[in-house]
């Protein structure tokens, strides 16, 4: 690596000096360390942020990164989705004192770890990124130390995990038996119709097509799309309220800039019988996923299970965007993901509040909540009706150009694609106007006025969901720009 390659690494090694300050900070005498831990996690967050904008030149490092404004999306979507959950964790219950520097150190070393994902122009490289941010997850999972649930789901978490990472260090070895290269613009010259792959015929093709559908295993385990979304439930239930309103957004995002960055690099130059192959599942994928997604949540009873199952519908949706592999669609995605980023985290910040008050994640429990914490009844009720995609809310925008991005594109399975997603969002609508029911037509015993601690941050994620219903093209320019340079 050249010298002047090392300013791309920048605000990488700003997060990777947090995590070390972080936990320095949390080895002195203190009775309570979460404030000068948050402070010096925010402080070399708020570095890394600077020296992105001081030094926001593109370059590559060997095959293996490519520093863009693509990847520089991502840092800054990880960067706000971290400090934004540190701070909601400094007033969880569900976190010991005197363990929130680790909390906050593996905060920072996934999101390192989804940057370094949202870069990776090499398998490899995006392999060891994975098992970055995997790994990380594992241990804040678990980090309940006194609920046996919390460890019931890391060790699911693991065993899954494991699975999808070893069927697509798989799917890579088989990939680069194939090609004889791990980077993504080898690959793509190695299943060219001139290439060595598509030239051997139906065997080359068969064997590229099972090498790529191992590889999107451990991707569709990251986005938790269908059907490696079994882990999501339990995980998002045991798991710590804060992270798992991290993980429902940050990683997840992580796991499409990988897959859009990926299939951006092979698909258009493939023969058209594999591009054809490959994005009929990527169809198929978001169909089922959405559907299963949003049917299933219809029967929860935990909030925290009901936002997994939503989640696991979201991550449907914006397989539509990956499914078209064109400019619009990316774009769509990344402008999706921005709004996800505030209407998911606002709704979790609004069910660990409850969860803290009154002990349980039951939707039965919200009831009256509207009465007897006027604020919270109303902001839960925006990021709901926001992530059912009503207007004028930010999530009808996201769910517009994803569903114009498909018409746009005028081929009939895009359009049946289109129908489904929309047919699901109706589906959407009813269990999540289950949970107002409950706040505003219930009554409750409980007198009035709960203290929320959390108010201005409750205000500062409820702000972009009316604003960018309204005004969004700053972030459509962002997210478009940063898409150009897949192309």
């Amino acid at each position: 690596m050249a010298l002047a390659q090392l300013s791309l690494l920048y605000p990488l090694l700003a997060l990777a000096a947090g995590v070390i300050a972080v936990l320095l900070a949390g080895m002195g005498q203190s009775a309570d360390p979460r404030r000068r831990s948050l402070f010096v996690a925010l402080l070399f967050l708020a570095a890394a942020a600077l020296l992105d904008l001081l030094f926001p030149g593109d370059g590559a490092i060997s095959d293996l990164l490519q520093f863009d404004a693509f990847s520089r999306f991502f840092l800054w979507l990880a960067m706000i989705a971290t400090a934004l959950v540190l701070i909601l964790a400094t007033q969880s219950a569900e976190l010991a004192h005197r363990r929130f520097p680790e909390f906050a150190a593996l905060l920072l070393t996934i999101c390192t770890g989804i940057t370094l994902m949202a870069a990776a122009r090499n398998l490899l490289m995006a392999y060891l990124a994975m098992e970055m941010v995997s790994y990380a997850s594992y241990i804040l999972t678990g980090f309940k130390r006194a609920n046996l649930f919390s460890h019931e789901a890391a060790l699911k978490y693991v065993i899954f995990g494991g699975v999808a990472s070893g069927v697509m260090l798989f799917g890579i070895s088989l990939l680069y038996g194939l090609t004889g290269s791990t980077a993504f613009s080898a690959i793509a010259g190695a299943l060219a119709p001139g290439g060595p792959v598509l030239a051997a015929g139906r065997t080359g093709l068969f064997a590229a097509v099972i090498a790529l559908i191992m590889i999107l295993t451990g991707l569709c385990f990251k986005t938790a799309a269908v059907p490696f979304h079994m882990w999501s439930p339990d995980v998002y239930q045991g798991a710590p309220t804060p992270f798992t309103g991290f993980l429902s957004v940050a990683p997840k995002a992580a796991g499409f800039a990988l897959m859009l960055r990926f299939f951006s690099a092979l698909l258009p130059q493939a023969g058209p019988e594999l591009r054809t192959l490959v994005l009929i599942l990527l169809g198929l994928i978001s169909a089922l996923t959405m559907t299963l997604g949003n049917l299933t949540a219809i029967h929860q009873t935990n909030i925290k299970r009901l936002l997994a199952y939503s989640s696991i519908a979201h991550a449907g949706y914006m397989m539509m965007g990956v499914a078209l592999i064109d400019q619009i669609g990316a774009g769509a995605v990344l402008l999706y993901l921005g709004i996800y980023l505030v209407m998911n985290l606002g709704a979790f910040a609004v069910v660990q509040i409850v969860a803290d008050k009154l002990g349980t994640e039951e939707i039965a429990e919200y009831k009256g909540l509207g009465y007897r914490a006027p604020l919270l009844g109303f902001v839960l009720s925006v990021y709901l009706f926001s992530l059912a995609g009503l207007p004028p809310l930010a999530g009808f925008i996201g769910k517009f150009f994803l569903f114009a991005a498909l018409i746009h594109n005028s081929g009939f399975w895009y359009l049946v694609l289109a129908l489904v997603g929309i047919l699901n969002s109706v589906v959407g609508l009813f269990y999540y106007t289950r949970i107002m029911r409950e706040m505003y037509m219930r009554s409750s015993e409980e007198a009035p006025s709960w203290r929320v601690a959390l108010a201005p941050l409750l205000v500062v994620l409820a702000v972009p969901v009316f604003f960018l219903g309204l005004y969004w093209v700053p972030l459509q320019d962002w997210a478009l720009a940063a898409v150009q340079a897949l192309h």
